[in-house]
């Protein structure tokens, strides 16, 4: 299989080398505005060079990995799509819903298969509480934990183009939930502050925030996350049910002390960044990218999908701005 790989960034330089050791991958074919990455790719992982980032669907490429900056994604989607050629692209789907509504309407009447880089739906502790929750050895379920806490804020020309933590961060929580629960949020109460990263501040983000999402069948979810995170990348999700509970994300690298007298747990050296906590997810989900290319799988994660955590973070922007709790049904659009 040839891959056309778009964006050679932190995210799109891990999938190459990610997808340079997969037997199902024979080539790779890359593309970035700037000529250094693509070199270094190119000379890193023997990958072809093509003539621009708009040139590569059409470059014999038998599937596209967008890693370019969220405001490309929908052009970039297209260009797959209407080149028929299968599109993994790293989340958000869009800036906006609206781009991101007419990203679906493109997929869905081209037949083209689309998966969303979600990631977290191919960890192997976030696959177990799904199971878990699915076996019904949990009970009904009643409260639901999720927490994503990233070690340092994110540079000002990154939050400028990410469209908020809610957005950006959140939707990572947002799609988690519903894929573990299987079930659909209906209402949100969001609230934001700022603890000390001036450049959120300025342009009118919150760096730590909080929610409260209310599920179709009435279990509650509390997410919580923030830009701040003094001891490592912390990613956790609890379920409590009426017969037991499971957490994801209690391991040796739990970047958390305890200050109970005697205990040692966690004993391991705290992770640091979502390529430790998240390498092996991610060369999951690249797999199935490729089995999804094959014709032998479908996606894992539709444009639906990455549309659905799209409305409950647009819900939770405007909770935060307006001080209220939003219907998810009240900022959806056709």
């Amino acid at each position: 299989m040839r891959i056309g790989i778009l964006g050679l960034g932190r995210v799109g330089a891990f999938h190459a080398e990610t997808l340079s050791g997969l037997p199902a991958v024979e080539s790779l074919v890359v593309a970035d505005p700037f000529a250094d990455a693509a070199e270094a790719a190119a000379g890193r992982f023997g990958a072809e060079i093509a003539s621009s980032p708009r040139a590569l669907p059409a470059a014999g490429v038998d599937a596209l990995v967008v890693a370019a900056a969220t405001d490309a994604h929908p052009a970039l989607i297209r260009a797959g799509v209407e080149a028929g050629v299968p599109v993994l692209c790293e989340k958000p789907l869009a800036r906006t819903m609206a781009e991101g509504v007419a990203v679906r309407d493109l997929v869905r009447d081209s037949g083209v298969p689309v998966q969303i880089g979600y990631h977290r739906r191919f960890d192997a502790g976030f696959a177990a509480a799904r199971a878990a929750v699915r076996s019904g050895e949990l009970g009904a379920l009643h409260t639901v934990r999720c927490t994503t806490l990233d070690p340092a804020p994110p540079p000002a020309a990154y939050i400028a183009a990410s469209g908020g933590i809610f957005r950006d961060c959140s939707v990572h929580d947002f799609d988690a939930v519903r894929w573990v629960t299987g079930r659909e949020v209906t209402e949100v109460y969001a609230t934001g502050g700022n603890r000390g990263a001036g450049h959120i501040r300025r342009a009118g983000d919150a760096d730590t925030t909080g929610a409260i999402l209310t599920l179709d069948d009435g279990t509650i979810a509390l997410v919580s996350n923030s830009r701040h995170s003094g001891r490592g990348y912390d990613v956790r999700m609890e379920l409590h049910g009426l017969a037991d509970a499971l957490a994801v994300g209690l391991d040796e690298g739990l970047p958390l002390r305890s200050a109970e007298p005697g205990v040692g747990f966690p004993s391991g050296t705290p992770h640091t960044f979502f390529m430790d906590r998240f390498a092996d997810a991610y060369r999951a989900g690249l797999v199935a990218f490729t089995e999804m290319a094959a014709g032998t799988r479908p996606s894992p994660c539709t444009v639906e999908d990455a549309l659905e955590a799209g409305w409950i973070a647009e819900a939770c922007t405007l909770s935060r701005a307006e001080h209220r709790p939003v219907r998810v049904a009240e900022v959806r659009q056709a």
